[in-house]
């Protein structure tokens, strides 16, 4: 015979499975207990944190012109810095809502995970040691490079592996540091190291003479090469020696902001696929395309989701533009750095910048 079921037992046990799949549930909370009560705080989220602040805390470069640099003003311009106005529009509905902190290689990620920047946009490779064991998480790639080298023309150097014992300029505990002692011990090359804190060193010892070459992402070479009194008399070498995926990154634990940050970037490269830009973004708004209308917030609930008004893409398409019109004004191949997209157009064009639609 079945025996008989006790169903304040089966109650008890219910309510306890109950408790445990909510604390597993919700990670991001406090626990208070009150006698055999436990009772849920929900800790406030950092997008309501920077609402109520009033303008976002973005970490950049702080000297990688095309990138993220000041000018003579103080005013910040960039691939880099476009990313935190484009934020801020998302959040705000103005682009100027930024307060920006330069910072080198060896700041960026203790400033990161201390709270003092509420995302870093500093042409950060994705790698799974910063994923997993520093506890941070990408929300996207915004420009995908590879390592390479500057030397001066002079040298009559063709190719990198004929680099054995140059004195080369190297950012010490990088991904680049890395990178090119793999290169060197895998071609039975040795190098002379000249550790600098970051580009702005790095070319002042480059063009002192006080290194035969600097290494770093090719585009952080481009943008040094443009800082020459003469670009003419340095040149790249041929050979990419590494996978820079590159992009703005923000701490663990909060699912609303690093979705914020993450979807910023998503309508960027959709608003290029959809063909929306910053100057034609008015017509648009009555365009037939449910793609385009979701976009630009005319149909759906898309900024809601995330926390953020309906018009959340329109504005970031209004004040700061699409991808496309963010990399050409900042450092395409009409400015100073000369960069073709390369592998950064868009996946129909030929490269790899692919992103998840949004609907």
């Amino acid at each position: 015979m079945w025996k008989k079921i006790n169903k304040t037992k089966i109650g008890n046990l219910i309510g306890f499975l109950l408790v445990i799949a909510v604390l597993i549930a919700a990670p991001i909370t406090n626990y208070l207990t009150k006698g055999d009560k436990i009772e849920i705080v929900a800790e406030q989220g950092l997008l309501k944190t920077v609402k109520e602040r009033g303008y976002v805390i973005c970490g950049v470069n702080a000297d990688l012109p095309g990138f993220a640099a000041q000018d003579e003003a103080g005013n910040w311009s960039g691939l880099d810095v476009d990313f935190c106005k484009a934020v801020s529009s998302a959040i705000f509905g103005d682009s100027s809502k930024v307060e920006y902190i330069g910072l080198n290689a060896a700041q960026r990620f203790p400033t990161l995970a201390s709270g003092n920047i509420d995302l870093l946009a500093r042409n950060t490779t994705w790698t799974i040691s910063r994923d997993v064991n520093l506890m941070f998480e990408f929300a996207g790639v915004n420009y995908y490079d590879g390592q390479g080298f500057l030397i001066p023309t002079e040298l009559e150097i063709k190719s990198a592996k004929n680099l054995d014992g140059a004195f080369v300029c190297i950012t010490k505990e990088t991904t680049s540091e890395l990178n090119l002692n793999d290169y060197f011990a895998e071609n039975n090359m040795t190098y002379k190291p000249i550790y600098v804190e970051g580009n702005k060193e790095a070319k002042a010892k480059l063009f002192g003479g006080e290194c035969d070459v600097f290494t770093t992402d090719a585009s952080g070479l481009a943008s040094a090469r443009s800082g020459a009194e003469d670009p003419s008399k340095w040149i790249v070498l041929p050979e990419i020696i590494s996978k820079e995926p590159l992009g703005p990154l923000v701490r663990q634990g909060d699912q609303e902001w690093e979705d914020v940050v993450r979807w910023t970037h998503f309508v960027m490269v959709n608003a290029e696929e959809a063909g929306i830009t910053s100057k034609n973004v008015d017509d648009m708004l009555t365009a037939k395309s449910k793609e385009i209308k979701r976009i630009l917030g005319v149909e759906g609930y898309i900024g809601p989701m995330l926390g953020l008004g309906m018009k959340f893409g329109y504005n970031i398409i209004k004040q700061v533009g699409n991808y496309g019109e963010s990399y050409e004004r900042n450092v395409g191949p009409n400015t100073p750095l000369a960069l073709e997209r390369g592998l950064n157009k868009l996946w129909k064009d030929g490269g790899v910048m692919y992103v998840p639609p949004i609907r």
